[in-house]
């Protein structure tokens, strides 16, 4: 009997083990802006974190801003792929509003969006880091609203529903902020729950599509 030919695994070329080192490093570096802070995330932490040597750290990203900068980028497209998987869990919800509302807070938890601040209150005195923040913001930005804009009736006007989010994410941001200094979890959902009650009365009186589907 003929014994089938045993396919070797494929080997992985240098570019694949180099993106993967890269990404390696980049997870790391969100990792340790969620740990120590922007202050406390240095190269040789990355490179520790990341388990490869400092030697290969610099040869992929010279120094801190460089991993940084790159580590922007990549943050960006990691709370992007978030925001799309968290929108499947409220499609079918029967309340657009409550799912919007919903789907904001859930978005908003997690390393992700703590590793983001921490960027955001470091770029006010580092200009360089605030202009490649300015870059990529948008960008999340744009890919919350068309998500958004996927739990709302056709008929709803955008810009009004576009307002009424940067509206939303701007006190959710508020309310999470001020719990990084007294951290309590369950004070923080009751705050954006009153906030969300606020802010559905005033979205309700601009869209009465909303208030009709309820």
């Amino acid at each position: 009997m003929t014994r089938p030919a045993i396919s070797k695994p494929q080997r992985r070329t240098q570019e694949q083990r180099s993106s993967e080192m890269r990404v390696r490093l980049l997870d790391a570096t969100i990792d340790c802006l969620v740990e120590y802070g922007y202050a406390g995330t240095t190269t040789p932490r990355v490179a520790e974190r990341a388990g490869v040597t400092r030697g290969a750290q610099v040869h992929h990203f010279g120094s801190k801003t460089d991993l940084v900068v790159a580590a922007i980028s990549h943050l960006a497209q990691r709370r992007t792929e978030a925001a799309m998987r968290e929108l499947d869990r409220f499609r079918r919800e029967g309340d657009p509003l409550a799912a919007v509302l919903d789907f904001l807070w859930e978005l908003h938890q997690g390393p992700l969006f703590i590793a983001a601040m921490e960027l955001w209150v470091a770029g006010r005195v580092d200009r360089l880091l605030a202009a490649e923040m300015a870059k990529v913001e948008p960008f999340v930005n744009n890919a919350v609203l068309m998500s958004v804009a996927q739990l709302v009736p056709d008929e709803v006007d955008r810009k009004v529903a576009r307002d009424f989010l940067y509206t939303a994410m701007d006190a959710l941001r508020g309310i999470l902020m001020s719990d990084f200094i007294d951290p309590d979890s369950d004070r923080a959902r009751r705050r954006w729950a009153r906030a969300a009650a606020h802010l559905r009365l005033a979205a309700e009186s601009v869209l009465p599509t909303l208030r009709a589907e309820r």
